[in-house]
């Protein structure tokens, strides 16, 4: 049955038009849907509106299977398999904002034939909640780990699928477990509160990681150890590897924070304090602002300082700013008096960093700074000129290496004053 199953996906944002155009790829007609009338016609006509790489190859080559609406009805008419991928902001109390998945429950009413398989990450407990309601609304917890910047490969080549569904849905289960058997991944069938729970303790552990590293990163500097061999040494063990264990300038994005943050808070709703939660927030927050101390070292007061922040997406190969660091760096920077300069080569920073000035290339930015701060690991940074033609320009020729992504010896050689991450 699954080698042919229409599918519906509602919610067409990042995870959406991925799973909508891998699903098209592996030979199913998808029906999406979005309330967005302007985003629903400019799919239509083959337009991706974010920076994922291979998507927008990928939507073009199934034009055919893809079909976008606005109407709920039509995709209900066509697939009983609905991914419901709508958003699931952080409210100020830091619990997940449920009403995007239950204004998709409201709309699908009673029904039996249907199965909401769950892509959007939600507290643990969401499915039973919504079952308890919905009485024969089938109901599966399907999570995804996608990565932006490589979400495409990643559904195609997936370490894992986790299938969480209850007795009642069973059924609906097995049929969403067959759509992936073609990518020969191994699969996780539980029941829908552990699947719930993976989703949230993959990304915590994975962040945990990510500030323990920093943390290790931070003492490195004081003992005049190198944290990137520390890294490499300690990633060669099995029991550890090595992923997640780059030092920088703290994790952003749109899942981590809000995972993490989710995480502990279900936790205190149950009445638990999640201690390593918590520091793992604390540090994480602590390591953007180690950067401001990096520069005062070396230019001691930042008041009229022109500083360039190079990178202002979260992570490279993405458009995505949500939490990223260069907005904490560039609100900093300006509250210590410092002019701000910045320059991302597909994110769009206008209006996001505050006064700062966005500039049309790393030149403009460079000209006449103080200090350049690399906040994301584009690869063109690494290509630039750096003694040729970066360091003429620069009123100070000093560097704060914030993914310690640049040539640290080659950029000492050229004069520069180099500062890395527990380097």
């Amino acid at each position: 049955m699954a080698a042919n199953e229409p599918i519906g996906v509602v919610g067409v944002g990042w995870v959406g038009l991925v799973t909508a155009a891998c699903m098209a790829e592996l030979g199913h007609e998808v029906f999406a849907r979005d309330i967005v009338e302007e985003k629903v016609r400019s799919l239509s006509r083959g337009e991706v509106p974010i920076h994922e790489p291979g998507l927008p190859e990928l939507v073009e080559k199934n034009a055919g299977r893809l079909h976008f609406t606005t109407e709920m009805a039509e995709v209900a008419d066509r697939a009983e398999l609905l991914f419901c991928c709508v958003d699931t902001p952080p409210t100020y109390s830091g619990d997940a904002d449920l009403s995007r998945v239950e204004a998709v429950v409201e709309e699908l009413g009673r029904t039996d034939r249907h199965a909401l398989v769950m892509k959007s990450t939600v507290p643990v407990g969401t499915g039973r909640a919504i079952q308890r309601r919905r009485e024969g609304l089938g109901y599966v917890s399907n999570p995804e780990f996608l990565k932006e910047g490589t979400a495409v490969h990643d559904f195609m080549n997936p370490d894992r699928v986790v299938v969480g569904a209850n007795h009642a849905s069973a059924r609906f289960g097995e049929r969403v477990a067959a759509l992936y058997q073609p990518l020969g991944a191994p699969v996780v069938h539980t029941d829908v509160a552990s699947a719930e729970m993976i989703k949230l303790a993959s990304n915590a552990f994975l962040a945990t990681k990510i500030s323990f590293i920093n943390e290790i990163a931070n003492v490195s500097e004081e003992v005049g150890a190198d944290v990137d061999e520390v890294a490499r040494g300690m990633g060669l063990d099995g029991r550890i590897g090595s992923r997640f264990l780059r030092a920088g300038v703290g994790y952003g994005g749109s899942c981590f924070p809000k995972d993490v943050q989710a995480l502990k808070q279900l936790a205190g709703n149950t009445g638990y304090h999640f201690q390593l939660l918590t520091s793992v927030i604390e540090v994480n927050e602590l390591q953007k602002r180690r950067t401001i101390g990096k520069l005062q070292k070396h230019l001691g007061s930042l008041v009229g300082k022109e500083i360039a922040l190079l990178g202002v997406a979260f992570k490279p190969d993405t458009d995505d700013t949500r939490e990223a660091t260069s907005l904490v760096l560039s609100g900093r920077l300006q509250g210590e008096g410092a002019n701000v300069r910045a320059y991302d080569p597909v994110a769009d920073a206008d209006g996001m960093l505050g006064g700062a000035r966005v500039c049309e290339s790393a030149l403009e930015a460079l000209d006449g700074a103080d200090a350049a701060v690399v906040v994301t690991e584009w690869p063109e940074f690494a290509e630039l000129d750096w003694e040729g033609e970066i360091k003429p320009r620069m009123r100070v020729p000093l560097v704060v290496d914030g993914r310690n992504f640049l040539d640290r010896d080659g950029l000492r050689a050229a004069g520069f004053t180099y500062e890395g991450i527990g380097r």
